[in-house]
């Protein structure tokens, strides 16, 4: 089968954007996996248009670096030897010591599992050969199930129209990409059926980081990126046992339990609660059909992820800040910056943060994710990108950090006042409690939230970093008048239609209290 050639070693179909000034070959706009590692230093960044392909692929490049520059074996050192690579200037190329194999000497040994089609080996790369065997070859999903922009069955075409009967064929490439969508951020319910045992089933526990938003450091460079983004080995980690799923060297039992993470790496990699495969053209460039399903039947894998905020519920149940297109990242940043963050969801910092800050202080933070549900609905993703923030986090400026808090808290603050507000005067105007005042709210948000965003940076900036200055030289009392005339003026903008009326100017005049906090309760 020529599909079986595709190795995503080498051939190009990672999109990446090349630093501005440097020498050699920028002509390609995508690399394969050799090059994406051993040309890092070269590259900006990946430009992989999908937020939740991007953080998936991060992931895997994580994975590798920490494998090529022995970075996957802990100890008191692990620092000193992140930083000598950083010295270096690049990831090594070839093999330094039994524990550093180098990017050549990683694919070499590997090289039989990177093949995307391999219908010899049956160890297609992150797929189960099995699947070909165990789901009905008649009842496919095809691959607008697996292109997850795309509509697939009786869906609406938002973005584009299709057919499931005449798809267009996606790239391998472009499959690749959204294969590791589905692994980290898969739906649960109802999948193809698989039978294993002589038992048929045919329901799939959500994916690992489904409704998370993943949170990484960026550098000036992919280099810098992939250095930043690796966590230090917890004590009883071992590397002998933390294997990537193109490692094991058999596939698991989909009958029993999932295979616990044993470290940095399979804690990247191997979290999947999906099994797919895809199946190429007859010219092995383009994927004709895909396989999806469940790869346990029994248990789940236990959601730990070193790149998510984690939160507590009010039942004491921790999970992942979920994602919100609507939500701003500057709202999130003094739970990345602070060690002990506010708020009563008690955040906890994500751990790569802990070390990242190590690599530089110019990092800034790129936030990826997909604002769904817990089961099957998909509404938008999510990227967002910071300035440079690392010179702010606490380890390094612990006299400023508050101010961060302070000056987020602020802008919350009057965002919320802003929406009571304008909730209670859109029910005092129609005075009927039932009537839905979100044409009012949203149009409120809409106004108030990016501006306060830009006032939010605009101060962040004039912090002092050097910790000098009282509270790092935040005036808070202006602070809070710049927060309070954006509310006002969103709430003024909004309700001016019905001002004219006296019913209507009455109702505006009363809840404007609330941007002021509300009447005071009598003692």
């Amino acid at each position: 089968m020529p599909g079986g050639l595709y190795s995503l070693i080498d051939e190009p179909w990672i999109p990446v954007r090349w630093r501005a000034g440097v020498s050699g070959d920028r002509s390609a706009e995508r690399v394969g996996l050799r090059e994406v590692l051993t040309r890092s230093q070269d590259i900006a960044g990946l430009a992989v248009a999908d937020a939740p392909a991007h953080a998936a692929l991060l992931r895997v490049l994580y994975a590798l670096t920490a494998r090529v520059t022995g970075l996957d074996a802990g100890g008191p050192d692990w620092s000193d030897r992140r930083l000598d690579v950083l010295e270096l200037g690049r990831l090594p190329a070839g093999r330094s010591g039994r524990k550093q194999p180098g990017v050549d000497g990683y694919f070499t040994e590997w090289r039989q599992r990177f093949f995307v089609f391999d219908p010899v080996g049956g160890r297609p790369w992150m797929q189960d050969a099995r699947l070909a065997e165990q789901c009905d070859a008649g009842n496919t999903a095809g691959v607008n199930k697996l292109m997850v922009t795309r509509p697939a069955g009786n869906n609406h075409a938002w973005f584009r129209h299709g057919s499931d009967a005449r798809p267009d064929l996606p790239t391998v490439g472009e499959a690749v990409l959204n294969l590791l969508v589905w692994h980290y951020w898969g739906p649960s319910g109802r999948c193809s059926a698989r039978e294993v045992g002589g038992v048929k089933t045919a329901s799939a526990v959500a994916g690992p980081l489904r409704t998370a938003l993943s949170y990484h450091p960026e550098g000036e460079s992919l280099f810098e990126t992939l250095l930043a983004g690796l966590v230090p080995p917890r004590s009883a980690e071992r590397r002998e046992r933390d294997l990537c799923p193109w490692e094991w060297e058999e596939l698991p039992d989909p009958d029993g339990a999932p295979l616990l993470p044993q470290g940095p790496c399979s804690r990247l990699t191997a979290c999947s609660q999906h099994a797919l495969l895809l199946v190429p053209d007859e010219e092995g460039r383009h994927v004709a059909d895909a396989y999806i399903t469940w790869a346990y039947r029994a248990g789940r894998m236990p959601r730990d992820d070193d790149f998510v905020i984690w939160q507590t519920s009010q039942q004491g149940n921790r999970y992942p800040r979920p994602a919100d297109a609507r939500r701003g990242l500057w709202r999130d940043l003094d739970a990345l910056l602070l060690l002990k963050p506010s708020g009563s969801a008690q955040p906890v910092r994500p751990a790569v943060f802990r070390t990242a800050q190590e690599i530089s202080e110019r990092l800034r933070v790129r936030a990826l994710g997909f604002d769904q549900d817990g089961q099957a609905k998909d509404v938008q993703f999510v990227d967002a990108s910071t300035p440079t923030v690392f010179d702010l986090v606490e380890e390094r400026a612990p006299r400023t950090a508050p101010a961060v808090g302070r000056l987020r808290s602020l802008g919350e603050l009057f965002g919320w006042r802003l929406e009571r507000a304008v909730k209670r005067a859109w029910t005092a105007y129609v005075d009927d409690p039932k009537a839905d005042p979100g044409t009012w709210v949203g149009e409120a948000a809409g106004r108030y939230w990016p501006q306060a965003e830009a006032q939010f940076w605009r101060r962040f900036a004039g912090l002092d970093r050097d910790g000098v200055l009282d509270d790092a030289g935040l005036d808070v009392a202006e602070a809070r008048k710049s927060f309070l005339r954006l509310a006002e003026e969103a709430y003024e903008a909004v309700t001016d239609t019905v001002i004219r009326t006296q019913r209507g100017a009455k109702a505006v005049s009363e809840a404007r209290i609330e941007l002021y906090g509300g009447a005071r309760k009598p003692k």
